[in-house]
């Protein structure tokens, strides 16, 4: 572990094995850091929620291994006495990007510079945002899906698709991505389908989701399951 001489460690923190804590950075009470993670300078991390309803409650803000915090970024813990603000492994936070209280962040995703999340947001896993991406509470943010940079979400983003511009769209499907992180031709066929019957055939949604669940595909049935689940609605084509 290695800690910079002007770092500031409040107390109430736990700091797992062979972390880099950098000049001016600051981890705030309450704090549960994993293994291997990396704080650059004048990050701050486990700051009270943003939240007119916060009253000095103790909550939590609870990182699990080998995340890339980088410069300024702003990483706040839960609204809510035992509450807890969760973030997976294996992040990149890039330069200033701020999570606000009672998020849930997933596995290997990346937030590109500015990336800005109101509360209680869900990032599933590898997920891509792109700089400026600005984020309204309570919304969701399907695994591998990407987000042109500064868009401004205020429904939920389908996974496996990009969403881009003002107002959102979806463009269609995450290729790049999904080629990237070894999908089967197979499995992408299976997607780049289901984004036309979906997106593209007319057909009212309560039918397309019974049509899609013919297809017997494992990130088709993940599709289905996660626009069933849509409080806000999510973003269309």
């Amino acid at each position: 572990m290695h800690i910079h001489s002007t770092a500031i460690i409040e107390d109430n923190v736990e700091i797992g094995p062979d972390c880099e804590i950098g000049a001016y950075a600051v981890v705030k009470r309450f704090t549960r850091l994993g293994a291997r993670n990396r704080i650059y300078e004048h990050a701050v991390v486990g700051g009270e929620p943003q939240d007119v309803k916060f009253n000095g409650e103790q909550s939590l803000l609870e990182i699990g291994d080998d995340n890339l915090i980088r410069e300024f970024c702003t990483l706040h813990r839960a609204s809510g006495a035992g509450e807890t603000t969760r973030i997976g492994s294996r992040n990149f936070f890039m330069v200033g990007v701020h999570v606000a209280h009672n998020c849930t962040i997933g596995d290997d995703n990346i937030f590109a510079n500015e990336v800005a999340l109101a509360g209680h947001i869900t990032v599933e896993d590898h997920v891509f945002l792109s700089n400026n991406v600005g984020a309204h509470q309570f919304v969701r943010f399907g695994r591998y899906a990407m987000v042109g940079g500064k868009s401004k979400i205020v429904q939920d983003v389908v996974p496996f698709f990009i969403t881009d511009g003002n107002p959102p769209r979806v463009r269609g499907l995450n290729t790049v991505g999904l080629t990237r992180a070894g999908f089967s031709e197979a499995a992408k066929r299976a997607l780049k389908n289901a984004y036309r019957t979906l997106f593209r055939s007319g057909t009212p949604l309560a039918e397309t989701l019974r049509e899609l669940e013919q297809v017997h595909d494992e990130n088709v049935a993940h599709l289905i399951s996660f626009i069933r689940g849509s409080k806000r609605g999510f973003i269309r084509a």
